[in-house]
Order: structure tokens, then C-alpha cells, then sequence
């Protein structure tokens, strides 16, 4: 595995207007490993992922992608980097089939000048590959004609996260993908997650659920009140250690 981080931030900070949201953090992610993103409502995680996904610009810090800086200017420009991003509120679109959803915005048209001209889609190339994405992620949907609005909470979202993981190949930003799901559905999101870790994808999970933590992160960087306060090997430590350094308790320095 390479020693290059996939994506690395360093020095980040924040602010809108007298409010300083993130204060000189840095975070590395790579390939193959699944890094929670911890702390309290406020402490920075969701402002730091936007940073990260174009959204928004640090004040300070640079941003590496595979050992290379880039100054991150939209989320489309993060998209062409391989950074894409599962937020908490789903960018599905209910009446569009699974197929659809998983090639919104990259639609596969027919060759030839009809094709081109009038945007006829290619419908069966975009079923084989949305199969063969899916199927390598053991993402289990019913029917690909399906409307996304059918299925249930923890299907709609793993299409969202399968089209994170299809157009990104390199790193995922994943934001309580779990919320409001039940166990059995959660347990498949976990399970997901695995997956991509399994697959060399750089995971970098925003949740507030210790047990997710444990069952599938190898590292966990921990926020307060802006600044990074602890950064740890996920089997070093317990459930009572990471609830200490989100409240402030304990930190690594």
C-alpha cells in the first residue's frame, strides 16, 4: 500500500466571521482504512468535510490529493479529484430508477450523431454497469427499474454511497450515513463501509455512534470546539476513551 496519504489537510482553519469553526487541524486518510471524524454538535466535523468537498474555502491550510495540492473550489472539482461525498440529507432523486440515480449528472448517451445530438441514453449500458458496480459493492437491490423512492431508508442509501464509491474510486466522505436507519438496514451500511475499506477506497466517516466506530474504523480523529484534541488507533483504545476526548475530558495533544 502506497505511504502517500490519499488525501491529506494540513493547517486548516475556518471561520465565519467571529465565529472560528476550525482552528489549525490537519487529518490524513488512505487508502485501504476507514478514519472517524468525532466530536460534539459544533465542533467543527461537518464545516472540515466541506472544506474537503469544495463547499467551502479554508481561511488557511492546504489540501493534498495523492501527494499533490490543490485549492479545492467546488464540489465539482473535488468530484475530479475522486473525493466524493455522502451528506446526511440524500442527493437521490425518489422518481428516478436505481440506474438513474447512480449515473445522475454523467449520463451515458448512444454513439453515433443521433446519440450525440439529442441525448438519447444509452439505457442498457447504463443497467450493465450500475449492475457491475453494485454487485461488487454485494449492494442486493431488487430491480435496477425500480424507483429509488420504493425502496427502503438503508437501500436509497446505499445507492448513494455505490455512486459514491462508482465516481470516485478514491476517497469517500460519508456523513452520518446511518441516521435514522434501523439495525438490520445499519448493520448493511456497516457492512458497506467494510466493503470499500476491503477495496482500497480512503473512508472517512462523520458519526456520533461509538459502536460504528469500533465495528469499523482503524483510526478516529476527535474535534473540540474547533481544534483536533485527539487522534488514535481505533483498537487502542475503548468506548470510555472516545467519549472523554468528544467532551474535552482527555486529549492526546
Amino acid at each position: 500500500m502506497s505511504m502517500t496519504p490519499a488525501l491529506a489537510a494540513v493547517g486548516i482553519s475556518k471561520s465565519f466571521r467571529a465565529v472560528q469553526a476550525l482552528n489549525d487541524v490537519s487529518i490524513e486518510l488512505r487508502h485501504g482504512r476507514v478514519t472517524a471524524l468525532l466530536g460534539d454538535n459544533g465542533a467543527g466535523k461537518s464545516t472540515l468535510v466541506k472544506c474537503l468537498a469544495g463547499l467551502y474555502q479554508p481561511d488557511a491550510g492546504s489540501i493534498f490529493v495523492e501527494g499533490t495540492e490543490h485549492r479545492i473550489n467546488s464540489s465539482r472539482h473535488a468530484r475530479e479529484l475522486g473525493i466524493e461525498t455522502v451528506h446526511q440529507a440524500l442527493s437521490v432523486i425518489d422518481p428516478l430508477d436505481v440506474a438513474e440515480n447512480l449515473f445522475l449528472n454523467r449520463e451515458q448517451t448512444r454513439g453515433g450523431w443521433m446519440g450525440e445530438r439529442i441525448g438519447l441514453l444509452d439505457k442498457r449500458r447504463i443497467r450493465e454497469e450500475c449492475a457491475a458496480t453494485l454487485s461488487g459493492l454485494d449492494i442486493r437491490i431488487p430491480s435496477l427499474r425500480r424507483s429509488v423512492g420504493s425502496l427502503s431508508g438503508g437501500q436509497r442509501q446505499a445507492v448513494a454511497i455505490g455512486r459514491a464509491v462508482a465516481w470516485g474510486q478514491k476517497i469517500v466522505l460519508l456523513d452520518e450515513p446511518a441516521a435514522a436507519l434501523g439495525v438490520e438496514q445499519t448493520q448493511r451500511v456497516l457492512d458497506l463501509i467494510a466493503n470499500m475499506r476491503d477495496q482500497g477506497v480512503a473512508v472517512l466517516l462523520i458519526t456520533h455512534n461509538m459502536d460504528r466506530v469500533l465495528a469499523v474504523c482503524d483510526k478516529a480523529v476527535v474535534l473540540y470546539q474547533g481544534r483536533k484534541c485527539a487522534e488514535v488507533d481505533v483498537p487502542d483504545v475503548t468506548k470510555d476513551d472516545l467519549v472523554s476526548f468528544i467532551t474535552g475530558a482527555r486529549g492526546t495533544g
